[in-house]
């Protein structure tokens, strides 16, 4: 079954976030996550939910989800991502 981590992230220092998206590239890439969603534009249709820089990515299993964030290479882009970013991430089981 499919698995999906959903995350909104609310960037705070762009400049130094640039970084934490390079290695995180590379970690997804290194892991074989598909690239559903990377920031493009929102449409709130129904609540007071108004996400800011939304990102989607569907890995094969929730174990494989789980092996990608708690990887070496994203560790490394998390710790690039200190101060430059709030994220609010979730894993869900998909269909």
């Amino acid at each position: 079954m499919s698995a999906y981590l959903i995350a909104n992230v609310r960037i705070t220092n762009p400049e130094q976030y640039e970084q934490y998206k390079q290695l995180s590239t590379i970690a997804i890439q290194a892991h074989g996550a598909e690239v559903c969603v990377r920031g493009g534009a929102v449409e709130v249709l129904e609540g007071d939910w108004w996400p800011e820089r939304l990102v989607v990515l569907k890995f094969p299993t929730v174990a494989k989800a789980r092996a990608f964030y708690h990887s070496a290479e994203y560790t490394r882009a998390r710790r690039a991502r200190e101060g430059a970013a709030v994220m609010r991430m979730v894993l869900v089981d998909g269909a």
